[in-house]
């Protein structure tokens, strides 16, 4: 699995129009082969930080999106931030939920 991120800074004036262009594009791209989740967040602290965040099933689908004419509007949207924007790739090899914090209870109770 692929966790895609971009952190992105708006002006106060641009930032409901960077809102609505990330949710628009995380809409169509759930429905890409080998998209896993896509989502917008708004820093609560912060509100003209956006981050967008996307899972993806494989480098190979991950590569055909980024290749993709809809990915050349976040391109677009990425010049329109303040600041050089916080992009990461992070590939995830395993992932656990709440039975690892179940497993580390059990083991450390006396």
């Amino acid at each position: 699995m692929v966790l895609a991120t971009i952190r992105m800074t708006f002006s106060s004036k641009k930032v409901g129009e960077a809102l609505r262009i990330l949710r628009s594009m995380a809409e169509q791209s759930r429905v890409q082969p080998g998209c896993l989740s896509s989502q917008v967040y708004r820093n609560g602290q912060e509100d003209n930080v956006l981050m967008f965040e996307q899972q993806w099933s494989n480098d190979a689908d991950l590569e055909r999106y980024l290749r993709s004419d809809d990915y050349q509007k976040v391109l677009l949207l990425l010049e329109m931030a303040m600041k050089k924007p916080e992009i990461r790739f992070d590939t995830v090899l395993s992932s656990r939920g709440i039975e690892a914090i179940e497993k580390a209870r059990e083991g450390g109770a006396t």
